[in-house]
């Protein structure tokens, strides 16, 4: 792979150049877009990206809508400022130009803002979960969501079902667990998906990267977009301050 990482080193391109991306790219296209990568980041990023999960407690932001989801959740904007080096993990020339081969998309970073272009996500309480749902896109193109595990010390499950929007396929419903260092790529329209519960004492922290084909979006979607982070995920004080210029 020739192109270079930012921030992230070499031990993250050996080990991008180590999997096997023709079988990998075949699984992603007979899954409907979605694959599985157990054991997908080196152990030096998954150990610093531990490090950023602490790093930003301080700025988890709780949300609960009954009957739909429960939870903590930081924004890029946060993380900016207190951990780094995930935008430096999301950012990395190598690590696009791998989804674009698994994909065979022109994929480009989400626009600076988006505050779900990288986010941190906590199960810290009983019963913290996200019932099902897509990852709808509100741009003009299409959006991938890449889904890391950092911290996961809980009886929580990805589930999800694939082909549900493909007229005449049967649909096949799966469920796994994602150990740090864990990867799932799926498009964000095309993979119906949630996360079971969390139960007392248990803990799981993932991490998101979003890449789209298009980053342009109508200012009305941008606007519904931002409504809905600010009550479901980062609360206004990360997503209309930051916006204004009066951030955190």
């Amino acid at each position: 792979m020739a192109a270079t990482a930012t921030g992230v080193g070499q031990p993250f391109i050996s080990r991008l150049d180590s999997l096997d991306l023709h079988g990998l790219r075949g699984e992603y296209a007979g899954h409907g877009s979605f694959l599985y990568v157990e054991d997908f980041l080196p152990a030096d990023i998954t150990a610093q990206l531990i490090a950023a999960a602490a790093a930003v407690e301080g700025s988890i932001n709780r949300n609960y809508l009954p009957g739909h989801k429960q939870g903590g959740s930081v924004s890029r904007y946060a993380i900016d400022k207190q951990a780094p080096v995930i935008a430096e993990l999301y950012r990395s020339t190598a690590l696009l130009a791998w989804l674009e081969q698994l994909t065979g998309e022109r994929l480009q970073l989400s626009p600076p803002d988006d505050p779900h272009a990288y986010a941190l996500y906590f199960y810290t309480k009983p019963g913290d979960h996200i019932g099902w749902h897509y990852d709808t896109s509100y741009y003009a193109g299409r959006r991938y969501t890449l889904l890391l595990g950092v911290i996961d010390d809980s009886s929580c499950r990805l589930d999800y079902q694939l082909h549900t929007r493909k007229k005449a396929a049967s649909v096949v419903s799966g469920s796994i667990k994602i150990p740090p260092g864990g990867l799932v790529v799926f498009d964000g329209d095309a993979v119906r998906h949630r996360i079971t519960p969390s139960q007392p004492g248990e803990t799981r922290v993932s991490l998101t990267f979003e890449y789209v084909t298009d980053p342009h979006m109508h200012p009305w979607w941008r606007l519904i977009s931002n409504m809905k982070d600010a009550f479901a995920y980062f609360g206004f004080r990360q997503v209309f301050h930051r916006l204004t210029g009066r951030g955190e």
